[in-house]
């Protein structure tokens, strides 16, 4: 297993923090729309975006009301998760990816590695948290590594993020999955 860090530029191509100007909101949307499957509760969200229970309950509120978020009660907290059953979740989770950038790196990738299995988003980022840092897996049985050591320019002028990649020959069963032979 060889492991890469490219170190990527804050001038990445998907400037959706100018479009949303709420901090808050934009990494509540970074958390539930990157991966269908994360949840969260408003005192856990609060801690880890290091927020006030406030901000977080408020644009909790907005997501609900607009019917991006389903709310459920679990025991003595309400949980939140993204509505895959809204008619705008696909698009949502398309601009998500397009704003960390995730599109573009699976794009580059798959250009010239060789034979890729898979691409996976392992990490901070597969549990959606905006961490910085994007961890990628790239699986395959005769990966070019030398591409992917000259990959760093390429990747830093697509994306805002620093992305640390990871070759490996088998199949990951954890994270978010971006491509998949």
């Amino acid at each position: 297993m060889r492991i890469f860090a490219v170190q990527i530029n804050s001038c990445g191509t998907y400037m959706l923090d100018t479009l949303i100007t709420s901090r808050t909101r934009l990494r509540l949307l970074v958390k539930f729309f990157i991966n269908a499957a994360n949840r969260g509760h408003m005192r856990g969200l609060a801690e880890e975006f290091n927020e006030s229970t406030n901000a977080i309950r408020k644009e909790l509120n907005n997501l609900s009301e607009a019917g991006y978020l389903e709310k459920k009660a679990e025991q003595n907290r309400v949980s939140y998760r993204a509505n895959i059953q809204h008619p705008l979740f696909g698009a949502l989770q398309n601009i998500v990816h397009k704003y960390l950038g995730l599109d573009r790196i699976v794009e580059t990738v798959l250009e010239r590695m060789g034979d890729v299995q898979q691409v996976v988003v392992t990490g901070d980022y597969a549990q959606g948290r905006d961490s910085g840092v994007i961890e990628v897996t790239i699986v395959g049985p005769a990966l070019n590594a030398d591409y992917l050591e000259q990959l760093a320019p390429k990747v830093e002028d697509l994306i805002g993020r620093q992305v640390r990649f990871t070759l490996s020959n088998k199949k990951v069963k954890e994270g978010l999955i971006l491509f998949q032979q």
